[in-house]
């Protein structure tokens, strides 16, 4: 059953719809700077994905799930097709969607991400989120410190602590935790797609000092999308988007852009 998701909206609806999909552990929030620099080429709807965000909490959560969220999105803004661009969980979402209702995807861009299974590095950040003692917390900084002993990369403490909101009196995560710990091997790996194929243009772009899209992994894309196209933005991570703005709207500027 699909959720009512949450989304934001940008740039003229006479314009080219681009569908933007956020990251696990994100929200619409991570793509304003995205925004801001497409806004006058594109008609941007940008959705919380379920247990995420604004959208709504649920107990199952899968690739299937999301796409048919993103499906009923789209028919409820009477889009009966449009541009997706997904990073990371996002990029499978809009994998999935592509590989199974291709009449419904114009042009893919998939950020920093493959359609394969990734190793498990999530689990023990969510178990120390779940158990952050959020009554009588100070503030965001006071849950920084309390993270920081089992999250020690000050840019991914900072990712979560988007998700950390004052309701009232009292801190909450926008974040459906428990629901999250029970996905993550579906939202780890990807469904078996194996006799399907996109048969439209695709863009693959990778960080140049992530290790998220190897060797391996880049012959699964070019057999299930024949016509991708791969880029790589030297210096970027994982969340290359918000490390090079700049250079990373060019490129899917110039890709959706090229007739």
């Amino acid at each position: 059953m699909p959720v009512e998701l949450h989304y934001r909206e940008a740039g003229a609806p006479v314009l080219p719809t681009l569908i933007l999909l956020h990251g696990l552990f994100g929200s619409s929030a991570n793509w304003m700077g995205i925004v801001k620099r497409l806004e006058k080429q594109f008609h941007l709807i940008v959705p919380d994905s379920r247990n995420h965000g604004r959208s709504p909490h649920t107990t199952e959560m899968d690739y299937p799930l999301m796409a048919g969220d993103l499906l009923a999105l789209m028919d409820r803004l009477h889009l009966d097709t449009a541009h997706l661009l997904g990073h990371s969980m996002g990029g499978k979402v809009a994998m999935w969607l592509a590989l199974n209702m291709s009449d419904r995807v114009e042009k893919l861009v998939v950020a920093d991400i493959a359609p394969v299974t990734y190793p498990d590095h999530f689990q023990p950040i969510l178990q120390v989120m779940s158990g952050l003692d959020l009554e009588g917390l100070a503030g965001r900084r006071a849950a920084d410190a309390l993270l920081s002993g089992s999250v020690p990369s000050l840019e991914v403490r900072q990712y979560l602590l988007q998700n950390l909101v004052k309701i009232g009196n009292h801190w909450q995560w926008r974040l459906n935790l428990s629901g999250l710990q029970d996905a993550m091997p579906e939202l780890l790996g990807f469904p078996d797609v194996t006799a399907a194929q996109f048969p439209g243009a695709a863009l693959f772009i990778h960080g140049g000092s992530s290790d998220y899209v190897s060797s391996d992994s880049r012959a699964v894309i070019k057999t299930l999308f024949p016509y991708a196209r791969m880029r790589q933005l030297a210096g970027a991570g994982h969340w290359l988007y918000a490390e090079q703005p700049d250079a990373f709207s060019r490129q899917v500027t110039l890709f959706l852009s090229n007739r």
